[in-house]
């Protein structure tokens, strides 16, 4: 498997404004059938992201569950979110909300990086892309 990986670079400097565009990524990745994990970096961020998820949207729904979770309710469920590496039947795509790149992005089939318009956010992310890069990765931007 070649894993593809894309920096979604980010114009809105309103403080939520990955997380609304993390949201969005899951909604596109849940309405192709595909599995997803998003990954933060705490089991503070995780609770928040959970929380925006069933409030982003009031026009969808995307059917999601904290890892690790009941392992039931976890294989019936398309969106995982998680502060680790989620289980092996979710590997279509992994959106890294995580300050340092995915140890583990080429069990992926996408990785989908988030970059938030202030320069810290840039400057992580360009930690990121270079991690990428020297896996063997060549990460693509896209300007949003």
């Amino acid at each position: 498997m070649s894993t593809k990986v894309d920096f979604y670079l980010l114009s809105d400097s309103e403080p939520r404004a990955a997380l609304k565009t993390a949201c969005r990524l899951a909604e596109k990745a849940y309405d192709q059938g595909l599995k997803v994990v998003v990954r933060t970096d705490s089991s503070a961020a995780t609770a928040q992201f959970d929380d925006l998820l069933w409030t982003f949207s009031d026009r969808s729904f995307v059917p999601h569950c904290i890892w690790p979770g009941d392992p039931a309710l976890v294989a019936a469920t398309p969106v995982l979110v998680a502060n680790s590496s989620g289980p092996d039947t979710h590997r279509d795509v992994l959106i890294n909300l995580a300050p340092r790149a995915a140890d583990d992005g080429g069990a992926f089939e996408r990785v989908l990086e988030i970059v938030a318009a202030d320069d810290e956010a840039k400057q992580l992310a360009r930690t990121r892309w270079r991690a990428y890069r020297d896996g063997g990765i060549e990460p693509k931007s896209h300007s949003l």
